[in-house]
């Protein structure tokens, strides 16, 4: 049984306790029992009404075709993301420590737009002339982004990817329109990717990592929130083997998602696959996170 599989069991099998809901609500025109009726209730209460404020007010579009309100999806990455960081905006001591813990030498968290962490970013400009700069859809965006200053008082761009149970077949998607947005960024002599092959960079989820390395490098060319480097953070669940442990491009050399991508950066270290609770594991000592650390507990690391 996949990853996946036992996920969707497992959500079932808390549903009524912990949302307090009975499913069958619509997901792909159909009523499925890990889809939430009330689709609100998918957000953990201590965020809830003020996630939903934020992605209204930022005209941010909801994951899975759902018009203009949270999935009810019970294994929708994006609601887990929110989840697991939306708190995070307006305390900084737990930014701090989450940022610090990925980079020793991080002075402190800085604010991004009204808080800590910003979500579904694409950047100021249409960096990669996508013929789409919407957030949320449709566009190169990245899950989540937080910003650390350093020492020099310059600030360092941290971009999130969350996962949940994806998991990708071998499905090449160049397309010659594809190509030319994609493929005269990545033959620039400072590109950050090198390959010999820039086919073997349109299978997801690399294909997906190709486009947001490419976003983050365009900012912190053009300095956005001051920064001049960036780090790729990969959340994935460490449960996910068929995520993590799976190289979909056929000629791209390793043997985890991690390996493979590496092979391709030309800095490698900035680029780094975690789990859920690895990320939010340096927070352990913060005052009043015992609410936030059950909720996820019981809903994502049981």
């Amino acid at each position: 049984m996949t990853f996946r599989e036992d996920e969707r069991r497992r959500m079932i099998g808390i549903r009524d306790d912990v949302f307090r809901d009975p499913g069958g609500g619509v997901y792909d025109k159909l009523e499925r029992e890990f889809v939430l009726k009330d689709s609100v209730l998918n957000l953990w209460d201590g965020i809830r009404e003020d996630a939903v404020n934020y992605f209204t007010r930022n005209q941010i579009v909801w994951w899975g075709d759902v018009g203009n309100q949270a999935s009810g999806h019970l294994l929708s990455s994006q609601i887990a993301c929110l989840n697991h960081l939306y708190f995070v905006r307006q305390r900084k001591d737990v930014a701090n420590a989450i940022l610090r813990n990925i980079r020793s030498d991080i002075v402190e968290a800085m604010i991004v737009d009204d808080g800590f962490v910003e979500f579904e970013v694409v950047g100021y400009e249409n960096h990669l002339g996508e013929r789409s700069h919407t957030r949320g859809a449709n566009s190169t965006s990245i899950d989540a982004v937080m910003v650390g200053m350093k020492p020099d008082g310059r600030n360092i761009l941290v971009m999130i990817e969350w996962k949940y149970t994806e998991d990708y077949s071998s499905k090449n998607k160049y397309t010659p329109t594809r190509a030319k947005i994609y493929d005269r960024l990545l033959t620039e002599p400072d590109c950050p990717i090198h390959s010999q092959s820039l086919e073997s960079l349109y299978y997801y989820p690399f294909y997906q990592l190709m486009r947001q390395t490419l976003l983050g490098w365009k900012m912190v060319q053009s300095l956005e929130y001051n920064c001049d480097e960036y780090i790729h953070l990969h959340v994935i669940p460490s449960k996910n083997k068929e995520l993590k442990e799976r190289v979909t491009s056929p000629d791209l050399i390793g043997e985890t998602i991690s390996e493979a991508w590496k092979s391709v950066l030309r800095e490698p270290e900035r680029y780094h696959v975690i789990s859920p609770e690895e990320f939010l594991l340096p927070i352990n000592g913060c005052l009043d996170t015992s609410a936030i650390f059950t909720y996820l507990n019981r809903r994502y690391w049981g």
